[in-house]
C-alpha cells in the first residue's frame, strides 16, 4: 500500500512511514478484542489537544508504562503510580488523563461484570458498520448522533475523556465507520471487512 500511484487518503501525509502503515493496516479494521478496544479508547483520550501521530509514536512507551492496557492491573493503581507515570518522558504526562485513565480501567471491569466491553461498545451500532463516501475529509463530521450517544453512555458507567468528538475518532478507526475516502484501496477492503463481521454479543 505504500506505492506512489496509490492515493490513498490524505490524512497519513507520505513523510512518516509508521502514520502510513497505520492507515494502511489498521485504520477502519473491525476490532472485537475487548482490551484492545479499551486501549484505543484510552489513546483516543490522550490524544485530545495532540496529534494522533504523537501518540501513536509513544504506542509502544504507553503500552509498557500501563501493563499493556491490562484493566485489572491499572484499576489498582495507586498515588505511586501516578507520580511513575508522571515521570515518564515517554508517554503524555497529563495528570488529568493519567488519572481518568484509572477510573477508566475501574469502569471497563463494572461493565466487564455484566458483557464483554467489545459487546458493550458495538451493541450502540444498529446495524453493520456505517459506510460513508466522502470524496474529501471537508465533507467528514467531527462528531455524529451515534458518537454523541456512545459518549453519554461512557460517561454513564464512570469513564472520562470520551466526549463525542474522541469517540467519533474511536469509531473511525475501531472500524464502526467507514471514513477512508471512496478513492482510498482501503476503503472497498475495510467495507469488506466490516460488512462480513460477527458483531460480539456477549
Amino acid at each position: 500500500m505504500g506505492s506512489p500511484s496509490i492515493t490513498r487518503c490524505s490524512w497519513p501525509g507520505i513523510e512518516d512511514p509508521l502514520y502510513a502503515r497505520y492507515h494502511d493496516t489498521e485504520w477502519g479494521v473491525p476490532l472485537t478484542d475487548s482490551q484492545a478496544l479499551f486501549e484505543k479508547i484510552v489513546l483516543e483520550g490522550f490524544q485530545a489537544g495532540l496529534s494522533w501521530l504523537t501518540i501513536l509514536r509513544k504506542r509502544e512507551n504507553f503500552r509498557r508504562a500501563f501493563d499493556q492496557f491490562d484493566a485489572d492491573k491499572v484499576a489498582k493503581y495507586q498515588a505511586k503510580d501516578v507520580t511513575r507515570l508522571m515521570d515518564d518522558a515517554g508517554i503524555v504526562r497529563n495528570l488529568a488523563k493519567i488519572e481518568a485513565t484509572i477510573d477508566n480501567a475501574k469502569a471497563y471491569i463494572a461493565i466487564s461484570a455484566r458483557q464483554s466491553f467489545a459487546s458493550f461498545i458495538w451493541s450502540h451500532l444498529d446495524g453493520p458498520p456505517i459506510q460513508n463516501t466522502l470524496a474529501s475529509y471537508r465533507d467528514a463530521p467531527s462528531q455524529t448522533e451515534l458518537s454523541k450517544h456512545l459518549s453519554r453512555s461512557l460517561k454513564a458507567e464512570g469513564f472520562r475523556f470520551v466526549g463525542p468528538t474522541t469517540v467519533y475518532a474511536f469509531m473511525q478507526s475501531s472500524g464502526m465507520t467507514n471514513d477512508h475516502l471512496v478513492t482510498c484501496p482501503r476503503h472497498s477492503a475495510c467495507r469488506k471487512l466490516q460488512l462480513a463481521l460477527k458483531v460480539p454479543i456477549r
